[in-house]
């Protein structure tokens, strides 16, 4: 059952300092307190957590909806942090930061490296249209990106048992049946992640899906569960209410959090839409545009035509009105975005 309490409005890239940013009026206290944390959870019941969940994505449905001028730039961003977070939990040492890097510094169809294909991963959960995030060749493709090499039969029955329970009527049953179904064919936590931010979108019929769970790496177990002991992990979270208790107080922070990023970044984009009509470059509108659509640019991009030096002067006027930040902390090679 999903909650629909008042609407809430859309720094860092680190989500942890978006919530201490955004301005705690957006969400209800009493939803803030009733989420609990890893220290409160075993006292609470699942109906409890599942309560508080719905409420949570309840609040997140109604900004999705708004359909912000941010909402990519948001998506992305939220991308990025998934991207950090199972990149860490497969024991990569890439940062946001090396991440970002990895993607924007390489020229396309130029190697991104293993962990820079992650991130392409959970960029393609935000951007693509989330009816077409379970077909095979969608499941196909991201499974690839994890760094797994299925069969054709594989991909088939994974997408089939993806598609009977987004049709299903329980929420919280799609919700862990996309970790069951991952872990069932032998692929790792971060997989059944994604399943189940693409499951959410489809479910709440939101046109892209929104990266949640990935964000929540400490949720488990490895990234690359043995196909020998995905049967008995399947056994128990369909048999353990702790689990899907766990799984549900996830995706509810990270929920709030995403709630908190979207409302810092709105203020950041009415800043950036207000300075708008004084920049005089001739694609300052295209630029703008990119600002609000994606995480982040690269100074060197190639945007209607600009030269290199036109658009970092560009950049520099946006940084000087405080409407961009920069992102590398490099004097070479810089990045911009909200």
């Amino acid at each position: 059952m999903i909650l629909r309490p008042k609407p809430s409005p859309c720094h860092n890239t680190t989500l942890a300092g978006a919530a201490s940013a955004a301005p705690m009026a957006t969400v209800p206290a009493w939803l803030r307190r009733a989420i609990p944390d890893a220290q409160s959870l075993a006292g609470k019941d699942v109906e409890d957590v599942a309560l508080a969940a719905g409420a949570t994505i309840g609040a997140l449905d109604a900004v999705v909806r708004r359909q912000e001028r941010c909402a990519g730039a948001w998506r992305q961003r939220l991308a990025l942090v998934a991207a950090a977070a199972t990149a860490k939990q497969g024991g990569r040492v890439e940062v946001e930061s090396a991440l970002r890097d990895a993607v924007l510094l390489t020229r396309p169809g130029d190697d991104v490296g293993p962990a820079g294909i992650l991130l392409l991963a959970w960029r393609r959960l935000a951007s693509r249209p989330a009816e077409k995030l379970l077909t095979e060749a969608s499941v196909g493709a991201v499974l690839v990106e994890f760094g797994y090499a299925p069969d054709d039969e594989v991909v088939s029955d994974l997408a089939d048992e993806l598609r009977q329970r987004a049709a299903g009527a329980c929420m919280v049953a799609a919700l862990t049946g996309a970790f069951i179904a991952a872990e069932r064919h032998g692929f790792g936590r971060a997989v059944g992640a994604w399943l189940a931010d693409a499951l959410l979108a489809q479910r709440l019929g939101w046109v892209h899906a929104v990266p949640l769970l990935g964000a929540e790496a400490a949720l488990g177990t490895s990234a690359r569960p043995r196909r020998s002991a995905a049967s008995s992990v399947v056994t128990s979270i369909e048999t353990d209410p702790g689990r899907a208790k766990r799984l549900l107080a996830a995706q509810a922070r990270i929920a709030l959090r995403a709630i908190d990023l979207s409302a810092e970044l709105e203020r950041r984009a009415d800043r950036l839409l207000a300075v708008a009509p004084k920049l005089r470059a001739k694609a300052a509108g295209l630029v703008v545009e990119r600002l609000l659509s994606d995480d982040a640019i690269v100074a060197s991009e190639k945007i209607a035509g600009m030269s290199d030096r036109g658009l970092r002067r560009l950049f520099d006027r946006l940084v000087e009105l405080g409407a961009v930040r920069e992102l590398s902390g490099r004097p070479t090679f810089r990045i911009y975005g909200l």
